[in-house]
Order: structure tokens, then sequence, then C-alpha cells
């Protein structure tokens, strides 16, 4: 099994090679840009890359006076992959159109970028420049430190990505680890991991553990005021602190992310779960009302709990969100009336319970009912709760597991 990590690397780039990283930027970009606009053109879209690389590779390189190939190739992956993303949507009759690239940044594998203990050599539109590392102390316990510089972990390439004025390459780190027959054989046939995400509470697992929006809400709001105040001064020095106060505002977001993944792959390790399953994101925003900043700490979650929970030999997959917080997870009797904000009553049952932990259960039951075999067949039998399992029927069976502290259910689920 192949476990993967990104390491985010601060470079210390100086003018001169700074221009020539945008240059190359820019014409990555504009790369990408092409041959998305080259699949677009016939009746149906393109797809593959080995088309794409045969129709667009020659003009590319032409018309961008002989750029890099390696990166002529990474821009056409890029473009095939952004391709395939809106074909998947058209296909579930969902809206999409056609991409635009617009983020600063460059993919880079092995051939176009050079690894070394502290610095990095990177290829650009003339020739390679060379990047020190800006690294923590190396006694800090960091990802620098478990994966960057670790034995056991192989570099495979990088992504370099520009904003505010700095250089940031975020270094895809990869080890092969072997899978234990128990631990495999746990898995397969292990358990479902429901979460649903919100507003009040950004996340809320089948077993009954929360985890409230109180401390990103806060922050999001202090936050605005400092940007506010200063937008009102409108001084050159005030836009520059306008800047700095939203890489502090990301930064700290970013850890509270981390964390909650950190406990989300714990509480499913714990329970011996093989699928975290979370709600399609698609729509998130239309369907909770949330923010764009919400928007954005879903996405966040949801990749960190994706590559933290790989390590472990557990998938993370997405379901259709239709009705999960309206359907009773007890008898399945689905009505609007059956949520009212937090609390869910079924008019049909009268099963009561916090509405986002009802969801969380939806969510669970609506992976099990797309996998089910018939046969256990090493797909999940059932979704996690804080004292037992739901079977893809909504049948509650007693589980060893202690219910744990501070959750929203009753003693049968």
């Amino acid at each position: 099994m192949e476990v993967r990590r990104t390491v985010p690397v601060a470079l210390d780039v100086d003018s001169d090679d700074a221009v020539l990283l945008e240059d190359t930027v820019d014409t990555f970009l504009w790369s990408a840009q092409y041959v998305v606009d080259h699949a677009f053109k016939g009746e149906y879209v393109t797809t593959s890359k080995t088309t794409l690389n045969d129709e667009t590779y020659d003009d590319v390189r032409e018309k961008t006076d002989g750029f890099n190939g390696g990166l002529v190739q990474a821009a056409r992956n890029k473009a095939a992959e952004a391709c395939k993303s809106v074909v998947a949507r058209w296909k579930q009759g969902k809206k999409a159109s056609k991409p635009t690239f617009t983020s600063p940044h460059v993919v880079y594998d092995k051939r176009t970028a050079t690894f070394h203990d502290d610095y990095v050599s990177l290829a650009t539109t003339d020739g390679r420049i060379e990047a020190d590392y800006v690294l923590p102390d190396e006694d800090s316990d960091t990802p620098h430190s478990e994966y960057l510089f670790s034995d056991e972990y192989k570099t495979s390439g990088a992504e370099l990505h520009y904003r505010d004025g700095n250089w940031v390459l975020h270094i895809h780190c990869k080890k092969e680890v072997e899978s234990d027959t128990s631990e495999q054989a746990t898995t397969e046939n292990g358990t479902v991991l429901g979460v649903d995400l919100g507003v009040n509470n950004l996340a809320v697992a089948s077993t009954g553990t929360f985890w409230a929006g109180d401390e990103f809400d806060h922050w999001r709001r202090e936050y605005e005021k400092r940007r506010g105040s200063l937008q009102q001064c409108g001084t050159r020095w005030a836009h520059a602190n306008i800047q700095s106060v939203g890489r502090k505002e990301e930064g700290r977001f970013k850890l509270l992310m981390h964390r909650i993944a950190n406990e989300i792959v714990a509480e499913a390790r714990e329970n011996e779960c093989a699928v975290i399953a979370f709600e399609d994101l698609t729509d998130i925003r239309e369907r909770t009302g949330a923010s764009w900043g919400h928007k954005w700490a879903f996405n966040r979650l949801y990749e960190y709990v994706e590559y933290k929970a790989e390590g472990d030999g557990i998938d993370v997959e997405q379901v259709d969100p239709k009705n999960t917080s309206r359907r009773c997870s007890h008898c399945g009797f689905t009505h609007p009336d059956n949520r009212n904000e937090e609390a869910f009553e079924c008019l049909k049952c009268g099963y009561e319970n916090h509405a986002d932990y009802n969801a969380a259960k939806n969510i669970g039951l609506r992976y099990l009912r797309r996998n089910q075999t018939g046969d256990d067949g090493g797909a999940p039998l059932g979704v996690r709760l804080n004292s037992g399992t739901l079977n893809v029927n909504g049948g509650y069976s007693p589980g060893s597991v202690e219910a744990r502290t501070g959750v929203h259910a009753e003693s049968h689920d």
C-alpha cells in the first residue's frame, strides 16, 4: 500500500530568479489553457491524455518558444484532469463550464525538479534556477522532519505556488507500507463512519462526536473586522496589512482543520472503520447557507481527512446528500418538517435527536446502500454509532465500543 504526504516548504528566491519563475508560471498556465480550449473544440470534450498530447504537444512547444517538454506534459495532464472533472459533473446532471486556470502555480515531477537536502533545482522558461529551502528548526516536530527528511519517504514531485510575493513548494512524498493480514481483515469487514458538515457544527460523526464551529466563527468575524478597519484607511500600508491578515487567517484556519481532520481519522481508526463517508461537497454552500469561508473549510477538511486516512488504510468517500437531513435514520420516513433547525423529530415514528447527528447516520447508511452487494464481499457491514452499529436496513446491533462522553444519542441510537 502506498502512503502519500504533502509538505509545504517556503523558498528563498532572489529577484532575478523570481522573474524567471513568474514567466514560467504564466507559460504553464497558458499551456494548460491551450490544451483545455483544444479539448472543448469538438462535438465531444476530449479527456484522453494520449490524444491531447498527440494533438497539442508540438503546437504548445512551438507557440511557447520551446517551453520545457516535461512542463508541457504536466500542463497537459492538469488540463486533462480538469476536463475529466467537467465531464463527470455533466454525467451527474450538474452544471459545469470550461475550466480556466488563474491560480499561479506550476506542477513539477522528478524530470523538471531535483530535490536536495536544503535546496531545489527547478526548470524554468530559461534553464534552471536553484532556490534554498526556508526551514523550521531541525529539532522541531514538523512535517519536514517527519516526511521530507525521513529515510522512509521518497520525494515524487511538487507544485510551486506563488502568493502575496511568496514562493512555496508543496512537495509530494510517498512510501510503501505492507498491510498486515489481520489489519486487512479488520478493514475489509469494518464499518462506515458517517460525517455531516454544517455551519453551527463544522462536523458531526455518526458515533455522536461533535466538532463545534464556535472557534472558526469567532476568528472569521475577528479577521473580517480587521480587514474592514484597514480597508477604511486606504493607504499602501493598510493594503499590505490586509494581505498579512489574510495569511494569518488562512494559517490559523489550516491548523484548526488539521486538528479536526486528525480527530476524525482517529475516531474512525479507534472504531475500526473501513470508510469515512462525507456528503458530496459540490453544492454544500447552497444547501447549508454556509459562507465562502465555511465552504473553504469544508473542502480543506475533506482533503486533510482524505490524505491522513490513507496512512491507516481507510477510504474516504462522498455520497449524494439529498434528504440526508430530512430522512429519519430510525424508520426511513422522509419529510421536510422532520427537521426544525438543530432538532430532529420524525413525524412518523417519533424518533428524536440532534439533526446533524441524524444526518451523519444517514450519510453512512447511504454509503452502505450504494455499496452493499447482498453478502459482505469486502463491503463495510454497518454504520458505526457510539454504542453499536446500524445495518443497511437501519437495524441496530449493540457493540463492544463504549459510549463516549458528550455524545448526542439515546441508548439504542
